[in-house]
């Protein structure tokens, strides 16, 4: 896993069937990277479910939240609109889990994204990681925690 003030790896995904989002276009924002294992399983509805509730709380620090996992951009379509979730869920699809492989959360054994967290500062350099265990929803109090510090920057 990435360590904290490693520059994170620029990479860009589809966000929806027909665009894409590249991370260097998010510079001069704080970028919440929630790599996730799968859509639909239920530690990860729950999970992203909890950040969609906090996603005010994230504004108030001018974060942008990003989901990531190796579902296709279908499926997080589909997931994003049943869940009403206001935040790109961005699909590292193909080649499968790259953007995963290189922040070093890919689980080669279940061939997804392992539960982590990376918080970014406005250079693009993680200020903050965290590797859940699988089954555990990690919430969101360590990202709140992690982006008032770098307010005090």
């Amino acid at each position: 896993m990435l360590a904290t003030g490693t520059q994170a790896p620029d990479f860009e995904l589809n966000s929806t069937p027909d665009q894409k989002l590249k991370l260097s276009d998010l510079l001069g924002k704080k970028v919440i990277l929630a790599f996730y294992p799968a859509d639909w399983s239920p530690v990860c509805s729950d999970e992203m479910a909890l950040f969609n509730e906090t996603l005010k709380l994230f504004s108030k620090h001018n974060a942008q939240l990003l989901g990531i996992s190796v579902d296709s951009k279908w499926s997080h379509l589909a997931f994003s609109q049943n869940r009403k979730f206001h935040f790109p869920l961005l699909s590292d699809f193909e080649p499968k889990g790259e953007v995963a492989k290189r922040y070093g959360v890919y689980d080669e054994k279940e061939g997804e994204a392992q539960r982590a967290l990376f918080v970014l500062d406005e250079k693009g350099m993680i200020a903050w990681d965290y590797l859940s265990p699988t089954g555990i929803n990690p919430g969101a109090d360590g990202i709140l925690d992690a982006l008032e510090k770098l307010d005090k920057h």
